[in-house]
């Protein structure tokens, strides 16, 4: 691939030789002669003396150097397109296996994949052009959207709804029961959980992750948000458009979740907690109630601003402790000669 076609896909402007060859993509230490890489940020820039790439990607010109330049307005947007372009993603063949478990109720969408040993039950809908792979279970009346890839092993279980275009990653379970009892005569009783789960459009689910189906009505996922690995989703948690939850967050039932919320790893959010849209919340947050829009850290979560100060402050108590306890024995001595 020529420099100025790549360059026409992202709408990048060249900066040096357009007509020549690239034919991988590769980080700026590891780049060879004929690879694409990019920069970032100015911190990277250090590596250009070195670096043998034929062309870089950036963001603003960098003068007096000699290597190919893309200047395009999102660096990171247009080196995921060139890993696209130079490693495609694998097509699949369509078609159900042989040791597949594919009952006539199944109502199948056109060039549909399902892999061995993957059991679909009664009564479930897969749209055109889905992948099931290996190992994996839909159960009963569950409806899977057209284009979605459902990688191996992964359990879906009853009355789950899923969009288009939905990726879901091994070990994942979707529709466990929600965690819920009563205390009865010294015992725990179980809630029977007979809700469901919805999964909108574009969602993409990491390995290893529960989205516990609702008590009654339905945990939602809303469209494009992206969950990491080793999440826990509870029961009747709603989750808005365009969030990421990073990996090992766990999410307490009945919490609500706002539109573009990054939530960080190993934060915990706990019951009927609601989250306003465009929330940040570093890791290791912890956080209950009414959230406003705002950036959050520490547990118990606290505005970040007044977060660090803390933490400035943590960091001296050692040597404030011995400061007070050098004054009280002043005072001490003080009230003596009195």
């Amino acid at each position: 691939m020529k420099i100025r076609e790549f360059a026409e896909i992202v709408k990048g402007e060249v900066i040096g030789n357009a007509e020549a060859d690239i034919t991988g993509v590769s980080g700026i230490k590891e780049a060879g002669p004929d690879d694409i890489t990019f920069i970032s940020s100015g911190q990277y820039t250090k590596f250009l003396k070195d670096s043998r790439a034929a062309c870089i990607i950036i963001k603003e010109p960098i003068p007096d150097c000699s290597i190919t330049q893309i200047r395009v307005n999102n660096p990171h947007y247009a080196f995921a397109k060139a890993i696209e372009c130079f490693h495609p993603a694998r097509p699949h063949v369509p078609g159900i296996s042989s040791l597949a478990s594919v009952p006539d109720s199944v109502i199948r969408g056109a060039n549909i994949t399902v892999g061995p040993f993957a059991c679909i039950s009664e009564g479930v809908v897969i749209g055109d052009n889905t992948v099931i792979m290996p190992g994996s279970f839909i159960g009963e009346k569950s409806r899977i959207g057209s284009n979605c890839l459902i990688y191996p092993n992964v359990t879906i279980r009853e009355n789950v709804s899923i969009g288009d275009r939905v990726i879901i990653h091994s070990g994942t379970v979707i529709g466990s029961d929600g965690f819920g009892y009563v205390f009865e005569q010294n015992e725990h009783y179980k809630i029977p959980q007979v809700g469901g789960v919805i999964i909108e459009d574009d969602v993409e689910i990491g390995s290893n992750v529960s989205v516990d189906r609702a008590t009654i009505g339905n945990t939602l996922i809303k469209k494009g948000t992206k969950i990491d690995n080793l999440a826990q989703i509870a029961h009747n948690v709603s989750i808005g458009e365009r969030s990421l939850v990073i990996s090992q967050v766990g999410i307490a039932g009945s919490t609500e979740i706002g539109d573009f919320v990054i939530i960080g790893g190993q934060a915990g959010i706990a019951d009927h907690t609601t989250i306003e849209s465009g929330t940040m919340i570093a890791a290791q947050t912890g956080l209950k109630g009414d959230i406003k829009k705002g950036i959050y850290s520490g547990s118990p979560g606290i505005p970040h601003a007044i977060w660090l100060r803390a933490q400035a402050l943590y960091a001296k108590l050692p040597e404030m402790n011995k400061r007070i306890r050098e004054l009280e024995e002043k005072i001490k001595n003080l009230e003596k000669e009195k």
